[in-house]
């Protein structure tokens, strides 16, 4: 344990997975600017988890492959051992995977449901004892647009984000007696790495489709985190936050 750690702190203590580029990075910021304690999880970007935590107040980074149980469980540990609470958890961590159903191995579908949702399946199961005991606690995933509408060549995605959506309805109603709200948030295109890839008349194609005309930031999903925590009467909801692509 580092000696700067607060166990028992007053400060809101947030887990936020997959967090060291992207949405996830952006949360975890938002959520240090907001005065949380925020526990960093990244897999291989240690460089940049690093970097996030030495300009950001209170983020402490470890290392985690959430696609594998024992090391969401020490994930876990770690943040409640170290800050005696866990207010918050963020389920960010995923992979995208385009490819048709004849083109995707079953190797290939099970690593996209291990990362996308087993994992959070796993993170939610090691949290959820914490905060029954100490009747409150907020679960937010991550889930997408594919989860709701669907996506040509993204089965196996759009199943992984579709399962995030159903597990939130469901624990909504099995955790809300103890105080612990659970939501999701589905983006539509979001400017990350994960969409680096579009072409100019592929966005142009895009935002012509969009009522709001234009790609979404990783500001706008971040603030979403902040407004769910902010109203403790909102639990099993899937917010969408896709300018009206899929009005």
């Amino acid at each position: 344990m580092e000696e700067n750690l607060e166990r028992n702190t007053h400060k809101k203590v947030a887990i936020v997975t997959g967090a060291s580029r992207g949405i996830g990075a952006e949360i975890v910021k938002t959520l240090s600017k907001n005065g949380y304690i925020v526990v960093l999880n990244y897999n291989k970007s240690k460089n940049l988890a690093e970097e996030i935590a030495n300009n950001f107040a209170n983020i402490y980074p470890f290392k985690a492959n959430v696609s594998q149980y024992d090391e969401v469980k020490q994930l876990i540990d770690y943040s409640y051992n170290n800050f005696g609470h866990i207010d918050l958890l963020v389920n960010n961590a995923g992979i995208d995977f385009v490819k048709t159903i004849n083109d995707t191995t079953l190797e290939d579908f099970d690593n996209i449901l291990k990362t996308n949702l087993y994992s959070a399946f796993y993170t939610c199961k090691e949290v959820s004892k914490y905060m029954i005991n100490q009747k409150s606690g907020h679960i937010i995933n991550i889930s997408s647009i594919w989860g709701i509408t669907g996506a040509s060549c993204e089965v196996a995605y759009s199943i992984s984000k579709a399962g995030l959506d159903a597990m939130t309805k469901s624990l909504a109603k099995e955790l809300g007696p103890s105080n612990i709200r659970v939501n999701s948030i589905a983006p539509g295109i979001i400017d990350t790495d994960m969409n680096s890839f579009l072409g100019e008349e592929e966005k142009k194609d895009l935002f012509a489709e969009i009522p709001l005309g234009r790609i979404g930031t990783t500001s706008e999903v971040a603030a979403c985190v902040l407004f769910l925590e902010n109203n403790p009467y909102i639990t099993g909801q899937v917010l969408q936050v896709n300018g009206g692509w899929n009005i």
